[in-house]
């Protein structure tokens, strides 16, 4: 008895337990259905995203990025071949089952076992079709209990071919580009009639993951999801053996011109504001169809100053070969590391296409040396006052050069930075150690590899190399008196009924001391002023420095005289920028004839003369109790340098009187020979 009573003590509260839970879950599927049963299906006929809207630091609306437009098709003027490759890749029970394919889950699942990777979906395509309409992105499973009813609603009230037809013209392709009809045109510039086979596979492979299959992004991973799709086609008895082997030998052809049509102002900082907001966390598709409200440091000026010189096809070097020159310019605001403006490109712009500015890597030559080996050196305790050994060196078997092959024993740090020679700063290098300047670099936010610890580092022999971005980031610490803020477009992100969704929240780091900041702002006052930059000078305080990477030491190169890669990168008390110039591929027909003190500060001054014309001229911030030492020497050391040339130029004119014609006899001819003689 003692037992049974034991028994009910335990098993009653266990079955109370489970009623209460099965209530629960009733409730709550009741209130999922009653949810998705309110939802109004009539508006799966009118599929509107709302555009988002890129908001300058002014708080101004200045670009929208709307794909709205859609080009409505009927399925009857689709081709087979499509609707085969979609139903094939999406959803291959589609005819047969009534919103939700249980079968078709367990066979996905099945042969994505089988091909190591996520190859079909579980949803069916009018589970897709009511994701994209009416639920959130949510990978919750209320979401998708809602999801599942939903579908089966659209089943009964909505024809297969009605569902199909709808899901065909709203459905996202990459691109900024929804519905079958505008895919076929962004892709292929063709009207969806007009598709073969391979193309209607490419465009079927695409719904999975357009950013990633995009064949303007990467276009062999678009190929191997094209052949995907033709093996499933094939698979499924759409195509014959041949139709598919022929269909898998054929190559890419994407549409080479530009299209017509508004894709708001700004393209280049649009795509890099689209970018970042995706490192964030948001899908493309949220981006461009969620009507979010992102708010961004975009100055107008500044943004159309860029665009103005990029149209000035003067700035820029002639091409040697078919292919144009290409450049990128980036303007950081030093103070709070907002991105200003960018262009990261020349010529037509393709949608989040290579974007130069942000995504380049290419090294920079002379333009590193302030950050790898003069500014670390100040913080490791070295005079800027220092003489610095110029002659030629072997490191351990690394022997660097001067450009112009020419040494002058010893030279100032001053000269050694403004005039750019190359044997100080890797002298300078190797006397704080490498370690110093490398995590220099490191603190900048300039990416470094583990093989960049070697003293090429200071003449930026980097593995990977920098962007336009980085590096103006990177610079913003002498401005801002030794501290970087990262570089970031977005300032915060908010819905269209201004609920905050994302802010930003960046780091900012002490790289080195005011002081040194501001003596490296002097130095480099002097590459514009008499050094290798003059071309960037602007009628207000500006410093900066230049960089030419050289040809590689190749049998192709051989006799072939230019550069890869030319770079500066400036600044005023206001404003960085970044500037690069070069070919995108490195050939002996494509070679540019520039350095960076010519073309990259040509444009930098032409984008900072427009962007600051109504800005008022002030100097440089400098740190309180700051000592000019530096200053007055370089004052004394220039004084005492034209002293010594007026002095020599006048000996040089006393010689030559002496050495006329007609002079030189009696005394003076024989002193002279005697002079001869010793």
């Amino acid at each position: 008895m003692n037992v049974l009573n034991k028994v009910r003590r335990l098993v009653i509260p266990i079955l109370m337990l489970v009623v209460v839970l099965m209530i629960g879950v009733a409730i709550t599927l009741t209130k999922y259905v009653t949810d998705a049963s309110k939802l109004d299906l009539s508006k799966l006929e009118e599929p509107l995203p709302k555009p988002t809207v890129i908001i300058d630091k002014n708080s101004e609306v200045v670009s929208e990025l709307s794909s709205a437009r859609f080009t409505y098709v009927q399925l009857s003027d689709i081709p087979e071949e499509v609707i085969h490759a979609i139903v094939a890749v999406e959803d291959q029970r589609f005819f047969d089952h009534s919103g939700v394919d249980v079968r078709g889950i367990a066979r996905s699942a099945w042969r994505n076992y089988r091909a190591g990777s996520v190859v079909q979906g579980g949803s069916t395509i009018t589970q897709q079709l009511a994701k994209n309409l009416f639920l959130t992105s949510d990978r919750t499973y209320s979401r998708k209990f809602q999801e599942v009813v939903t579908a089966y609603r659209i089943e009964r009230e909505y024809s297969k071919e009605t569902i199909l037809e709808l899901y065909l013209n709203q459905i996202y392709f990459g691109e900024g580009t929804w519905g079958i009809q505008d895919a076929a045109n962004i892709y292929f510039g063709k009207d969806v009639q007009d598709i073969t086979l391979t193309e209607a596979a490419l465009l079927a492979a695409l719904p999975k993951a357009p950013t990633h299959y995009s064949p303007f992004q990467n276009e062999e991973k678009a190929k191997q999801r094209r052949d995907l799709v033709l093996n499933l086609l094939y698979n499924q008895d759409y195509l014959s053996k041949s139709e598919y082997e022929q269909a898998i030998n054929e190559k890419v052809h994407l549409r080479d011109w530009e299209l017509e049509g508004l894709r708001g102002k700004y393209p280049s900082y649009v795509d890099y504001v689209i970018e970042e907001a995706i490192s964030y966390g948001f899908s493309e598709e949220e981006i461009l169809t969620g009507g979010l409200n992102i708010f961004t440091h975009l100055d107008p000026a500044v943004q159309e100053a860029i665009e103005t010189a990029y149209t000035t096809d003067e700035l820029f070097p002639v091409n040697s070969g078919d292919e144009l020159v290409q450049s990128a310019s980036v303007v950081v605001d030093p103070y709070s590391g907002g991105v200003r403006g960018l262009v990261g490109y020349r010529g037509n712009h393709v949608y989040r296409g290579f974007n130069r500015a942000t995504q380049l890597e290419r090294q920079p030559g002379s333009a590193i040396k302030p950050l790898a080996a003069f500014a670390p050196a100040l913080e490791s305790g070295i005079s800027a006052n220092v003489q610095i050994v110029d002659r030629r060196l072997d490191f351990n078997g690394y022997s660097p050069k001067n450009f112009n092959d020419r040494y002058q024993g010893r030279v100032s740090f001053y000269d050694a930075l403004v005039h750019s020679i190359n044997v100080p700063a890797v002298v300078l290098l190797n006397e704080i150690g490498i370690s110093a300047g490398f995590e220099f670099l490191q603190k900048s936010g300039i990416p470094l590899h583990q093989e960049d610890r070697n003293l090429s580092l200071a003449l930026g022999g980097l593995t990977n190399g920098v962007s336009p971005l980085q590096m103006a980031q990177a610079f913003s610490m002498f401005p801002n008196l030794g501290t970087v803020n990262e570089a970031h477009a977005i300032k915060r992100v908010t819905s269209s009924s201004g609920e905050i969704l994302f802010e930003a929240k960046r780091e900012k780091v002490q790289v080195m001391k005011p002081e040194n900041a501001y003596t490296m702002t002097q130095i480099m006052m002097g590459v514009v002023e008499e050094g290798t930059g003059r071309n960037a000078a602007l009628n207000r305080p500006t410093a900066g420095k230049t960089g030419t990477t050289q040809l590689p030491s190749t049998s192709a190169f051989q006799g072939v005289s230019g550069a890869r890669d030319a770079w500066f990168v400036g600044y005023t008390p206001e404003l960085v920028t970044a500037v690069w110039v070069g070919y995108d591929k490195l050939d002996p027909n494509h070679v540019m004839s520039s350095t960076g003190g010519n073309h990259p500060a040509k444009i930098f001054q032409a984008i900072m003369s427009e962007a600051l014309q109504n800005t008022e001229v002030r100097p440089f911030q400098k740190p309180v109790n700051y000592q000019d030492d530096f200053k007055n020497n370089q004052s004394k050391e220039k004084e005492q340098k034209e002293k010594e040339k007026e002095k020599n130029e006048k000996e040089l004119k006393e010689k030559a009187k002496d050495d006329r014609p007609g002079k030189g006899k009696g005394r003076n001819q024989n002193r002279g020979r005697g002079n001869s003689r010793n």
